[in-house]
């Protein structure tokens, strides 16, 4: 993260929103700006744009939420993550591109979910189902999923703000920090 600070433009952007969202690629390059609730710090993806077919509410991190307010001043098309057309977001391959250009090239976008679900699962006590609701998995057993009604929406906002905050963190320097590649 620290070296993704440092690079310029609308795909560094994008990228470091989808890392401290934990969103798919194609829900974060998708963010309209009437999806983002500035002042309630909360991203609303329409049943439309998701994997799911249903509304998920993200809870935004400080970290997470200053990113469109930076771009709110370039303003280019209805999509926080404008692409170089008018009227469309950023290319799908545009953060790809980025890792590739960063030295990363063996990592994928969709590995940043890997790491979340990794951090959550190994670095808090988060229970499994707010990992798993704050990546918007479907819940597979028929029986919990009828029981399930709620969207664990304040557990899910004290783990994105943990994870904002892991993320901003400077590493110090004997520490190592590996990432997996994406299988």
């Amino acid at each position: 993260m620290a070296e993704l600070r440092q690079q310029e433009g609308v795909a560094a952007l994008a990228l470091r929103f989808t890392i401290l969202t934990g969103a798919r690629t194609g829900e974060a390059l998708g963010t309209t700006w009437p999806e983002i609730d500035f002042e309630s710090r909360l991203w609303v993806v329409s049943g439309e744009r998701m994997k799911s077919g249903r509304e998920h509410r993200v809870p935004l991190s400080e970290p997470a939420v200053a990113i469109p307010a930076a771009l709110r001043e370039l303003r280019h098309s209805e999509f926080v993550f404008f692409g170089q057309r008018a009227g469309q977001s950023l290319s799908n391959m545009a953060m790809l591109q980025l890792l590739r250009r960063m030295g990363h090239g063996e990592l994928t976008v969709h590995g940043f979910r890997s790491t979340f679900s990794d951090w959550a699962a190994e670095r808090t006590n988060f229970p499994a189902e707010v990992r798993e609701m704050a990546l918007a998995h479907a819940v597979s057993d028929k029986v919990e999923a009828a029981y399930r009604r709620g969207d664990l929406f304040q557990k899910r906002r004290q783990l994105a703000d943990a994870w904002g905050k892991y993320c901003v963190t400077p590493v110090a320097s004997s520490e190592v920090v590996a990432l997996a590649a994406a299988r």
